[in-house]
């Protein structure tokens, strides 16, 4: 039988396990959010470029039967704007706001504000300044972390990105089977 003392004891290192459970599932929380926000903003910001804007690439080099190796290809996944998307997008993590599922307590992160700046329905998510200042400095670290893979899988993927970046080539998301796929 155990001791009035013994049982407080046990309760109580019950719930410190608990709780770092629980953290440790919410940092999960928020790397996975903040890598599903990012490729929802890059798809977002990849869609709005004019299709017909090409650069030039290739050498420029007269070849020895005089032609050049230059081709044009289309701007928006090229490395230079997915570069030039990558200095701005977490700034978009401000817009976000964190839900917390009643059932399982995972936190999801959904905009609080349309594209066009007019405010959404934001009934059940938590939009404070903690909030969003930690989703968009994991944000930041994940673009700083996963930079190269970024911008591999933005220059070809096109498909099911977030489940494949987030989830297979990040380990980013460990529940993404259990997240439904976002609209633009």
């Amino acid at each position: 039988m155990m001791s009035h003392g013994t049982s407080w004891l046990l309760q109580v290192v019950l719930l410190a396990l608990l709780s770092c459970c629980f953290a440790k599932r919410g940092g999960q929380d928020v790397h996975c959010g903040a890598c599903r926000a990012l490729v929802d903003e890059l798809e977002w910001e990849i869609s709005q470029v004019d299709p017909k804007k090409t650069i030039q690439k290739g050498s420029f080099r007269i070849n020895p039967d005089g032609s050049q190796s230059v081709i044009e290809v289309p701007y928006a996944r090229t490395e230079a704007h997915l570069m030039e998307v990558l200095e701005l997008v977490c700034e978009k993590m401000l817009e976000y706001g964190e839900k917390t599922e009643p059932v399982t307590h995972r936190k999801s992160y959904e905009r609080i504000l349309s594209r066009d700046g007019k405010k959404m329905d934001a009934s059940g998510i938590n939009f404070d300044k903690e909030v969003m200042s930690n989703l968009k400095f994991t944000c930041e670290r994940i673009v700083e972390e996963y930079e190269d893979e970024l911008i591999e899988f933005f220059s070809h993927e096109t498909e099911n990105v977030k489940d494949k970046l987030c989830s297979k080539r990040t380990d980013l998301c460990d529940h993404a089977v259990h997240i439904p796929h976002d609209e633009l």
